[in-house]
């Protein structure tokens, strides 16, 4: 009967963060296990059920996009993203070839031209880049934030 109300809801928001409908699906059976293992933590006065739920089932969605599954099918339905997945600095020669955007992202040091290709191409949240990068979630807005700096300047639209 939960599923039956709340299905729905929990599918449309994995759906957003997931890029498959069996993907989505899959994380929405680990939200409900989860939300069965956590009902006894549920506080009605900090949200509403359909929040609280809704929360887990985003959560679930973005365990299984941290664990690579959703990355995984996406790889394997396209060599490109595989291969830019694998090696991050590729995927920026290809979607800047010809440009100076590709020369400027070659001028970032490996690691911060990593995350800002995963974030801004592949819209990789600051989370999900802090757990591939192992590092604080502020180190990495930090390094964002230089690196577009740095990617400006050499671009020449200025500080």
């Amino acid at each position: 009967m939960l599923y039956e109300r709340s299905g729905a809801k929990l599918h449309a928001v994995t759906r957003r963060i997931l890029q498959s409908d069996a993907a989505a699906e899959d994380a929405v059976q680990e939200a409900f296990v989860r939300i069965w293992r956590r009902a006894g933590d549920f506080d009605a006065s900090i949200a509403s059920p359909i929040a609280w739920m809704a929360t887990i089932a985003r959560h679930a969605a973005i365990d299984m996009t941290r664990r690579g599954a959703e990355r995984v099918s996406a790889a394997s339905a396209d060599p490109a993203i595989a291969e830019t997945i694998a090696d991050p600095s590729a995927g920026a020669e290809r979607l800047a070839a010809g440009s100076g955007l590709a020369r400027c992202l070659e001028s970032l040091e490996t690691d911060r031209r990593g995350m800002v290709i995963l974030a801004y191409c592949h819209g990789w949240s600051r989370d999900e880049l802090a757990a591939r990068f192992d590092r604080p979630v502020a180190t990495i807005k930090t390094i964002l934030r230089r690196s577009l700096m740095a990617l400006r300047e050499c671009l020449g639209d200025g500080p």
